[in-house]
């Protein structure tokens, strides 16, 4: 058999051997860390809701990977029984029912209807973006919890609220300034978006009842860090944060709680999620099917 070997194989000794030896060690090596690498990646994925009750995109994901199970298979082959952790507390979200559990093992600890993504699809003029509203399935974690927040409106919000009232949309640039056609102009001034008139004094807008800002027969998308981009009592009293936009959190209108009608958040009772956020600590699983 030694005649079929390379020539440095044959007179090298056992140095080459040794090589070898290590190179495969390597290998293997590269491998296993390849596979954890892959493994983890799914885990993100899962947990960040990329998915959107995309189940073919789950299987397709799942199967490049190598991975056979996730905590969405098994919370739904166990109703709203959760992986049970080191009994460690975790919280169940039913989009069906409408329903929240907060539980640790087989005990129920706290139960609350709530309302959950109304699965609507707004699509911008011309297809450029589209957004559907649906509530996320699969695993997520509280990621942080705080009271009275504020709901910093996504655009969306402003192409909705503009096409629900045959409205156009026109976003304001700090730095710029909208025309309007009575001589007067829309601009930011400090942390304000304001109406300059044609004689020069301004006053903010959107402070009253209504927070958009409508001028000149457009709906103004403000930019970030505004007063007119900062909604308070939207939300609701409390909140816990899940990521990516996603929260469980109160609300400023109690008559949708129990119906498929947000824009893809969870809502409580603001008497409810009080209760909830007082409970829950950071770092709480959540499954949502």
């Amino acid at each position: 058999m030694t005649r079929f070997l390379p020539s440095f194989l044959r007179s090298g000794g056992a140095s080459p051997w040794i090589l070898i030896g290590a190179f495969f060690l390597l290998a293997s090596a590269g491998g296993t860390l390849l596979a954890n690498t892959m493994n983890l990646r799914y885990e993100r994925d899962v947990s960040r809701m990329v998915f959107n009750d995309n189940v073919q995109l789950l299987e397709n994901i799942r199967k490049e990977l190598g991975v056979r199970a996730d905590s969405l298979d098994a919370l739904l082959a166990g109703g709203t029984d959760a992986p049970d952790v080191n009994n460690r507390p975790y919280i169940v979200v039913s989009i069906a029912e409408n329903m929240l559990w907060y539980k640790q093992g087989d005990s129920v600890l706290f139960e609350a209807p709530v309302a959950t993504g109304s699965g609507k699809v707004l699509v911008k003029e011309g297809g450029a973006d589209r957004w559907k509203f649906e509530t996320p399935r699969g695993r997520l974690t509280v990621l942080d919890k705080d009271e009275d927040p504020q709901w910093i409106p996504p655009d969306w919000h402003y192409i909705e609220y503009a096409r629900n009232r045959g409205l156009g949309v026109v976003r304001l640039q700090r730095g710029q300034q909208i025309e309007l056609p009575d001589g007067g102009a829309v601009l930011v001034r400090g942390s304000d978006v304001v109406r300059r008139t044609k004689d020069g004094s301004e006053e903010p807008l959107g402070t009253g009842s209504t927070r958009e800002v409508v001028a000149g027969g457009n709906v103004i998308i403000p930019p970030f860090g505004t007063t007119q981009r900062k909604y308070p009592d939207v939300m609701g009293t409390h909140r816990l944060k899940l990521g990516d936009g996603y929260a469980i959190h109160g609300t400023n209108n109690p008559a949708s709680i129990g119906q498929s009608v947000s824009h893809g958040c969870i809502r409580l009772r603001n008497d409810q999620i009080e209760k909830l956020y007082e409970m829950v600590e950071v770092g709480t699983p959540v499954y949502v099917y």
